[in-house]
């Protein structure tokens, strides 16, 4: 979706500090909220968690995010159909 932590703090409405430890490999405590806040803003801009027995993933629903990326770049007008 190529946001900075800041877009997805902002989105997430939690602190970026918050974050950055949820995105830490060293393993940092965050709270459950937090944890669930960042999930929501993820869904809401079309992102679906994956669960099976053969592991996790994500996937993208839909090209909105794509499509308001370019535009917030200035990479011009993208038509959807």
């Amino acid at each position: 979706m190529n946001w900075t932590q800041e877009r997805l703090a902002e989105k997430a409405l939690v602190a970026l500090t918050a974050l950055k430890r949820l995105e830490s490999e060293r393993g940092l405590g965050v709270h459950e909220g937090t944890i669930d806040q960042v999930r929501r803003a993820l869904e809401a801009a079309g992102i679906l968690f994956i669960e099976s027995g053969q592991g996790r993933g994500v996937m993208f629903l839909n090209e909105t995010s794509d499509i308001q990326t370019r535009q917030d770049r200035g990479l011009g007008r993208v038509e959807s159909s």
